[in-house]
């Protein structure tokens, strides 16, 4: 019997980046603990090896491998790149803070490594199967990561309700995906939409296969009503660990949502529509009216999250190509957010002190008025005030969903972002009207100084020249899939 090798070639990033995570082992087996900077080295050397390879072999063509299981094309090689981009960053960002705290080791980095490549394998899924494993490989990663410091009791619960929530969803997940191949016989995400679109297969089933996907779809993207466990995780986790779930993650549940919901199920776009209405509306009360509420950064930033999540379904709502390019836009403006705020927390970190409280942030304008002035950036994109990109952002996936008809729901979206600009520009507030708390001298390093300074500047200057993301996001959306 003959066996043919599959074409490997789309996959090169995939497999470039496992034989790094196995280098990266070996290298701290190797030199122990003498050498630490070793595996962050090669962490970023192996980022960097990914995106030259996904950039060069880069083709507006749709490549399918393993059997139908895999596929190359402009919207994953776009994700990918920016997942690439999201982590290297998010390690520049958190060296430090992860040193300070014991948890700078191989684990670290060969944890993070594994989780993007899981992001990668669900970027890149046209089969159940594949886009599972993607997403099981993401999780599991995440929570070995939450738990990473065995001597945070705080962490060590947020990872057990993370784990046992995060076993739930995944539950649902793989019921509602067993029920859709139970409907139409099929596992690849081509097939399923032949099928759906031929009729053959029962409705009913269909639908309550839709109602479980949507289930773990919205737990992955912290959506209410499957948020329960994004503020004690935000809360108990170290900070570098809940930058890390807030950023590049989102991407890989763009791209599922993408693959499975818009690919493989867009014969039922009426059913899942409206179940996404209820979860963007629902999002957004619950989140910015919480937010209100509470006096810990990081679970403020916890409701954010679920607000901003509910925003980017609006685009997903909309169900055509305009609104898919406006949610990824959305989404990649959310995480270049994300990654600086939670950047700004790590930076004013300390080895024996966490920021954690809002009003940690008092007077910070008096300690240094640039540090503040980025940070206030951060919070007025986040707010979606002009001329920051959190402002575009939010535009247009109004612009998108009021394109087809759905102005009520513009309406809620825009009263509860107003709701949400008081908690924003309460930070604002303390930063610039309020004495300090503490007088010790803020001193990062300089990697991070200039990083976390472009990525302020990159909020505003985006929001002053979108075009270019925005156009990025529309070419990776509008090649064929």
């Amino acid at each position: 019997m003959n066996f043919l090798l599959p074409n490997l070639a789309p996959a090169y990033p995939e497999i470039f980046l496992l034989i790094m995570v196995c280098v990266a082992l070996l290298a701290e087996l190797a030199v122990g603990d003498k050498l630490h900077y070793i595996s962050y080295l090669l962490a970023q050397i192996a980022l960097f090896g990914c995106a030259l390879i996904t950039f060069t072999t880069s083709t507006p063509d749709v490549v399918y491998t393993f059997s139908g299981m895999f596929v190359d094309d402009t919207l994953a090689d776009v994700l990918k790149l920016v997942v690439y981009i999201t982590v290297s960053i998010f390690l520049v960002y958190s060296h430090k803070y992860v040193a300070m705290r014991g948890m700078f080791s191989g684990e670290f980095f060969s944890l993070v490594l594994f989780a993007t490549l899981g992001m990668m394998v669900m970027i890149s899924a046209s089969n159940l199967l594949t886009l599972y494993l993607g997403l099981e490989l993401l999780s599991l990663s995440l929570y070995a990561m939450v738990a990473l410091r065995r001597d945070s009791v705080a962490a060590t619960e947020a990872a057990m309700k993370f784990f046992i929530l995060g076993a739930l969803a995944s539950g649902f997940l793989l019921y509602g995906m067993s029920l859709i191949y139970g409907a139409t016989g099929a596992l690849d995400v081509a097939r399923i939409t032949e099928v759906i679109q031929s009729g053959v297969a029962n409705p009913k089933v269909l639908v309550v296969g839709l109602v479980f996907i949507i289930a773990g779809i919205s737990f992955k993207l912290s959506v209410v009503p499957f948020h329960m466990w994004v503020p004690d995780v935000y809360q108990g986790a170290p900070t570098a660990v809940v930058l890390f779930i807030g950023s590049a993650p989102k991407l890989a549940a763009f791209g599922f949502i993408m693959r499975l919901l818009v690919e493989g199920m867009g014969g039922m776009v009426a059913d899942w529509q409206g179940m996404l209405i209820i979860l963007a509306v629902l999002s957004m009360v619950v989140g910015n009216l919480a937010a209100i509420a509470q006096t810990n950064i990081k679970r403020m930033l916890a409701y954010s999250t679920i607000s901003h999540m509910g925003f980017m379904l609006l685009g997903i709502i909309s169900a055509d190509s305009n609104g898919y390019s406006s949610s990824m836009f959305y989404i990649v403006v959310y995480v270049i957010m994300t990654l600086g705020t939670f950047g700004m927390i790590m930076l004013l970190s300390r080895e024996e002190f966490e920021v954690e409280k809002l009003d940690d942030f008092k007077g910070l304008n008096r300690r240094s008025p640039w540090y503040a002035f980025i940070t206030l950036l951060f919070m007025f994109s986040l707010a979606g005030v002009p001329p920051t990109v959190g402002f575009y952002a939010k535009l247009s996936v109004l612009q998108a969903v009021m394109g087809v008809g759905y102005v009520w729901l513009a309406v809620v979206a825009v009263l509860f972002s107003l709701v949400g600009a008081f908690y924003y520009l309460r930070i604002v507030k303390l930063m610039y009207f309020d004495e300090p708390e503490s007088d010790v001298p803020i001193s990062p390093h300089g990697d991070v100084e200039l990083l976390i300074s472009a990525n302020g500047m990159a909020v505003l200057v985006l929001g002053i020249f979108p075009q270019t993301l925005m156009a990025l996001c529309v070419y990776a959306i509008n090649q064929p899939i």
